[in-house]
């Protein structure tokens, strides 16, 4: 498996070397047949090359079989016309990464912020929408027309909804059979309705797993309230964005919320918290989001074809040992109440490994 990292901004560096070591730990475990390359994107890309996404690393993407993405700081980059673009959002758009899926569950020992345990998984739509970087074939999907007046637009295709939904009733045949379409057509009649309407006709061809809907604010206090009666969660782009950030906070906080993005070809795993740039260079961000989503990448590279079952069975143990680090207040890291720095935590899941 030929594997990009790309380490990014703040503690992308460290967090990104945390969990190369751990996939160095489980190639050899394992005996996976990975080629490991580096390259610069962010701010020092930006320094060395006048852009934060050099066109031939973004080729480089394209051609590997998965990537691994360090967190960014693209708020904090300059125009586009002065080499500032967002690397997420081109890689998302370039390579066609139109779902991200992002599972929030309550690992054991770590204290949840809910009232019940969670254990679901939001599929969302991640090249459209209210997103103005990503909406528009040419030009942005935000403007002024007036010193004073901004505008914004949405946008919602057939198929790209219709996609999402099948990768999220694809996801729950391999879980607890139950879908839940979130949305807010009771005000955006026309881009929501056209989103369920496409949601809908995939849940008939799925009759083994139960679907509903669910409008975004009430879903927002039933996560708080009963977050047991969701399994997969399935929604347009910002209020997947805001949904799974929640649900990740809920179940013992953002550190621990993995993710990845894929397409028909390609998959790129990313931790959903951002750079933390206060954090960078002390040795103490939590590696376990971006841990978990590079086992998340394994996990759907052995999904895609036969043969590969050692790739999967890497996946589940990365899982487990770090649910097996969690549950002991001696083996967590920092900000979860323990002493690990990040090359601790990831030495210690390579000796639980």
């Amino acid at each position: 498996m030929k594997l990009l990292v790309l380490p990014g901004d703040g503690i992308g560096p460290e967090i990104c070397a945390a969990a190369v070591r751990v996939l160095e730990r489980v190639a050899e475990r394992y005996g996976l047949g990975l080629e490991i390359e580096h390259r610069e994107i962010g701010f020092s890309a930006l320094e060395r090359y006048g852009t934060t996404a050099p066109a031939d690393t973004l080729d480089a993407c394209a051609a590997a079989e998965g990537v691994i993405l360090g967190p960014i700081s693209h708020a904090d980059y300059p125009s586009v016309a002065e080499g500032g673009v967002n690397v997420s959002a081109s890689l998302r758009v370039g390579l066609d990464l139109y779902a991200n899926i992002r599972p929030s569950r309550t690992r054991p020992g770590v204290g949840a912020r809910q009232l019940a345990p969670m254990d679901l998984v939001i599929v969302r739509e991640n090249t459209e929408g209210f997103y103005a970087d990503r909406n528009m074939h040419s030009g942005a999907g935000e403007f002024m027309p007036t010193a004073d007046v901004a505008l914004a637009i949405r946008k919602i295709t057939a198929q790209s909804s219709r996609r999402i939904a099948q990768a999220a009733f694809e996801i729950a045949l391999r879980r607890r059979q139950k879908v839940t379409a979130v949305h807010k057509a009771n005000v955006l009649r026309i881009s929501d309705g056209l989103f369920l309407s496409e949601v809908r006709k995939v849940a008939r061809d799925f009759p083994s797993v139960t679907y509903e809907e669910q409008l975004v604010d009430s879903m927002a206090a039933l996560l708080v309230r009963d977050p047991e009666l969701f399994d997969v969660v399935v929604t347009t782009n910002m209020f997947g964005d805001i949904l799974s950030d929640l649900s990740a906070e809920l179940s013992g906080g953002l550190g621990l919320g993995g993710s990845i993005n894929r397409g028909e070809a390609h998959c790129l795993a990313q931790a959903q918290h951002g750079s933390a740039p206060e954090l960078a260079g002390k040795d103490s961000a939590n590696p376990c989001a971006l841990i978990s989503s590079v086992a998340m990448l394994l996990d759907w590279y052995a999904s895609r074809a036969a043969g590969r079952e050692g790739y999967a069975a890497a996946s589940v143990a990365i899982d487990t040992a770090i649910d097996a680090l969690l549950s002991d207040s001696q083996t967590r890291t920092r900000d979860l109440g323990g002493s690990l720095g990040t090359r601790a935590f990831a030495e210690a899941v390579c000796r639980q490994l």
